[in-house]
């Protein structure tokens, strides 16, 4: 039977439709092209990353943002490939904690990660903040809780944002809100906001260098948590 959906429910989704709406014309001047055609291509890359598997061993799920998912870049240059175990990404551009986070609709990761926990996954990586730069602690927080109540009962790694020159101001403020919802969630978290990348152009995505160099640093965060369950 379905159930009626509570008025707190329909409330809260009329708001995300509101904000994006609102966001809409804003946000499609300043990157140059219609928001629709936009979040086509956004969709067009989150559903080809996710066709891309890469390893194998431990069953390991992704849940992130444009860095995720390669974007200026290509799929195969994304810093998850360097992840141990069989991994997978549930990622899309502009995406973040925050429900209103993405213009295109619900794609925050606590809409995003159910779809994509499928049998065998052990551990959640949840990479990003960046895109959460204009939200409020308030809107980061609630998106944090629910996106940790979908993943319990699974080890999780939270990333945080690295200082990309564009958004760098807003880099420690997300910084120490991530550390202290992931402590106070008890799960682990690496602090990217001290880390040394290079960046694109846009002063936001890496290069394919320093997707790896990305990578790397979270695979070693992986590789020690492992070894502290021994």
């Amino acid at each position: 039977m379905t159930r009626r959906r509570s008025s707190k429910t329909v409330f809260a989704l009329a708001a995300v439709v509101l904000a994006a709406a609102i966001a809409a014309p804003f946000w499609a001047r300043a990157h140059g092209d219609s928001l629709p055609a936009r979040c086509a291509g956004f969709e067009q890359e989150s559903v080809q990353r996710a066709a891309l598997v890469t390893g194998k061993g431990t069953g390991t799920l992704v849940v992130g943002d444009s860095y995720s998912v390669g974007h200026l870049l290509t799929p195969r240059q994304s810093w998850p490939v360097r992840l141990p175990g069989r991994v997978h990404v549930a990622g899309f551009s502009g995406s973040g904690f925050a429900a209103t986070d993405s213009p295109c609709g619900l794609e925050s990761y606590a809409d995003r990660a159910p779809a994509a926990l499928r049998p065998g996954i052990r551990r959640v990586v949840v990479e990003g903040g960046l895109n959460d730069f204009d939200q409020h602690d308030g809107a980061i927080a609630a998106g944090f809780h629910r996106l940790m109540t979908e993943l319990k009962g699974r080890r999780v790694l939270v990333v945080g944002p690295p200082p990309a020159p564009s958004r760098v101001a807003e880099v420690p403020r997300l910084d120490a809100l991530l550390a202290r919802l992931s402590a106070g969630a008890h799960v682990q978290y690496l602090s990217m906001a001290h880390a040394r990348l290079d960046y694109l152009p846009d002063r936001l995505h890496p290069t394919a260098g320093s997707q790896r160099a990305f990578g790397d640093l979270v695979a070693a965060a992986l590789d020690h948590d492992s070894g502290s369950h021994h």
